[in-house]
């Protein structure tokens, strides 16, 4: 398998860095194979290139089996005429990266909520509010005077459509319940589209419970009732503000792992951003980069029918969930007081340890 590697800007690289460790243990352990090749993005990139995003890398990715995108830094870019280009947000609309898939589960000793959380959340990822990427050519936001700014939001038949087959497909192999969250009341054609196509998809899988809801009622439900949802499907921007809200509910953002996945090709991509404060000081929590990364394997090894990825991505999550449990191999973002590195090390030798055991 091989993958390509982009450590972005901030803390990207020390975290990508630890995340490539855990890597290289399932790797030696279970056989996978595994290539990595790295390139830079971002900041670097453009004081040597003058690109954020050169298209050597976006050439590269279709070619490769996966790719591993650490966070950028992307409002501290250019505009696109200067080589500002948006290392997250490319590669989601021209290899129609459409399902970003974000699971939350709350955690003894880190959630604040009154009752367990265990669900996943699938946003549409190419379109929507987010107007900088829902043209063909030129910006959907414009300003038609000084003192006027407008965003076109953007809903299409299709992009509903695919994001709501993988909701119901995930759903199917969990407790077998949607929520499809909308704001049809207020946008009446925008998500009354995305809900006509969500039912749609419902009438193929009779197994599976479709609930509809209000984006308010489910900002205020993820608090109120966590448990009673399973999968969770919606458009761009609301799936993105709703994921941050669970992932920090259930423990932190800095432990939700997230992969944006097209067709044949998927990014594993950290939750958060790139916290260029903490930069370089070796206090960055890795995990949601660890996770996301396993998600990759795991997403390789169903579309390829290889056992031995899922079986290496579960190790990873479990050897995660473990580390984090302990409350002294927790870093200092969730009260504990390991670094970066320490972190990644403890999950590496649980890890290790689990396959020294093994016959």
């Amino acid at each position: 398998m091989k993958i390509l590697v982009l450590p972005g800007d901030g803390i990207g690289p020390e975290i990508t860095a630890t995340t490539l460790d855990v890597l290289k243990v399932v790797d030696k352990a279970h056989g996978l194979g595994l290539e990595f090749e790295q390139q830079d993005i971002g900041l670097t990139s453009l004081k040597a290139e003058g690109t954020t995003l050169p298209q050597a890398v976006m050439d590269r990715i279709p070619e490769v089996d996966g790719v591993i995108l650490g966070p950028v830094s992307h409002y501290e870019y250019p505009p696109k005429q200067d080589g500002g280009f948006n290392p997250s947000a490319e590669p989601r609309v021209q290899f129609e990266l459409f399902a970003n898939v974000r699971p939350c589960r709350s955690r003894p000793g880190l959630s604040i909520l009154r009752h367990p959380m265990d669900l996943i959340i699938v946003r549409e990822n190419t379109e929507g509010f987010y107007s900088d990427r829902n043209m063909f050519a030129g910006t959907g936001e414009f300003m038609p005077d000084e003192n006027m700014a407008l965003s076109v939001r953007k809903v299409t038949a299709k992009a509903s459509g695919r994001v709501a087959r993988t909701a119901f497909e995930l759903a199917r192999g969990r407790n077998k319940k949607v929520t499809a969250v909308h704001k049809a009341n207020v946008l009446k054609l925008s998500d009354g589209l995305f809900l006509r196509e969500v039912r749609k998809v419902a009438a193929e899988f009779p197994d599976v419970e479709l609930e509809e809801l209000i984006v308010d009622a489910a900002a205020a439900l993820l608090i109120r009732r966590p448990h009673t949802f399973d999968v969770l499907v919606t458009t761009n921007m609301f799936g993105d503000i709703l994921s941050d809200e669970a992932s920090e509910l259930s423990g932190s953002l800095g432990l939700g792992g997230s992969l944006n996945a097209g067709e044949s090709i998927a990014v594993a991509q950290a939750q958060h951003g790139s916290a260029p404060d903490i930069a370089n000081l070796g206090v960055a929590n890795p995990t949601s980069l660890i996770l996301s990364a396993a998600m990759l394997l795991d997403w390789r090894g169903r579309r390829d029918g290889n056992p031995a990825l899922i079986a290496a991505a579960a190790d990873i999550e479990t050897a995660v969930e473990s580390t984090l449990a302990n409350p002294l191999t927790r870093t200092g973002d969730i009260g504990g007081t390991m670094g970066t590195r320490e972190f990644a090390q403890a999950v590496v030798a649980l890890l290790a340890k689990e396959h020294v055991r093994q016959p």
